[in-house]
């Protein structure tokens, strides 16, 4: 239960920033522009470096299975260790949280600008990725081996 409650929670952070940056940044327009990170609204039908532009068809594909895999993989392991069950619902929240604007807009928006080397502009699902991703690798590369 824990676990859907973050997702949830984690889901609507995200959508709230997405709907903070779209009625508040203008399209292309960069706010907040000091040396570490800046705002730059920006309307994504890819993925990361806008890899896979407008295949919307394929990140549908490959985002449901993704759901019916983390969410199984979540349920079977939700005795076993934090990291991993951790990791795995933050990857599913980031995963949904694209989603919801995959499907309603046909693009996912990005907001999150790395201003001290060439990174591609992000959002909070894509940070809850990432951090999901760690925790999976923490538990594969530390934990699981203690067990």
């Amino acid at each position: 239960m824990i676990y859907l409650a973050l997702i949830v929670v984690l889901v609507a952070i995200d959508q709230i920033v997405k709907f903070w940056t779209v009625q508040n940044i203008a399209l292309g327009e960069t706010i907040f522009d000091n040396p570490i990170i800046s705002l730059t609204y920006l309307q994504n039908d890819g993925a990361a470096w806008s890899m896979l532009e407008g295949k919307m068809w394929f990140f549908y594909t490959i985002t449901i299975v993704a759901i019916i895999v983390l969410s199984t993989m979540i349920y079977k392991n939700r005795n076993d260790s934090k990291w991993l069950t951790y990791g795995l619902t933050m990857v599913l929240a980031g995963a949904i949280g694209n989603f919801v604007d995959r499907l309603h807009l046909k693009y996912v928006i990005d907001m999150f600008q790395i201003e001290f080397f060439n990174f591609p502009i992000f959002n909070v699902a894509d940070v809850c990725i990432t951090i999901g991703v760690i925790c999976i690798f923490i538990y594969l590369f530390f934990v699981a081996e203690e067990d």
